[in-house]
């Protein structure tokens, strides 16, 4: 089953300073956060806040380009999750013709703003994400590794704050 789900936010791991989309779903209280780097993460947050370039930026131009050719993106669908890697597919028509991708989540995600499509998540992924982060062991077992451990074992999706550029 897919769930339909918005950006909720971004946000930065702080032990990483890697950058977070955190996925909700429209219906129901599920989230998803995925790591993703810090070019797609400035794709996705400038937009969120509808920023505009004198010159189109990668995402803008790829979208730019699939309209020129009339392509359709119906929908973005994050379809699995295998060792500790997000998959994701772009499923999109032209003509009479319906076909689909492989991507990134990330790019999927920055390409489904542009497109304003809906975003998917499989239940396979929500499953498997909350199986690496149900209950997370710690692999540093030193009292700060601990501390991380419960810190994000008390995070909520409401606790992660929106990416700021």
């Amino acid at each position: 089953m897919l769930h339909e789900m918005k950006v909720s936010g971004l946000t930065i791991d702080p032990a990483s300073n890697t950058p977070i989309v955190i996925l909700k779903s429209v219906q129901g209280k599920q989230s998803l956060p995925i790591w993703i780097g810090i070019l797609e993460a400035t794709a996705i947050a400038t937009e969120l806040e509808k920023v505009r370039f004198a010159r189109p930026m990668t995402h803008d131009l790829f979208k730019n380009f699939i309209d020129m050719l009339e392509i359709r993106i119906s929908k973005v669908e994050v379809c699995d999750l295998k060792d500790n890697t997000f998959f994701a597919q772009i499923h999109f028509s032209f003509g009479s013709e319906s076909r689909n991708m492989d991507a990134r989540p990330s790019d999927a995600i920055a390409l489904a703003l542009r497109a304003d499509c809906p975003i998917f998540v499989d239940d396979v992924v929500l499953r498997k994400s909350k199986e690496l982060h149900g209950d997370p062991e710690a692999s540093d077992k030193a009292d700060q590794g601990i501390k991380w451990r419960e810190y994000l074992k008390k995070l909520s999706p409401e606790d992660f704050g929106k990416y700021e550029m």
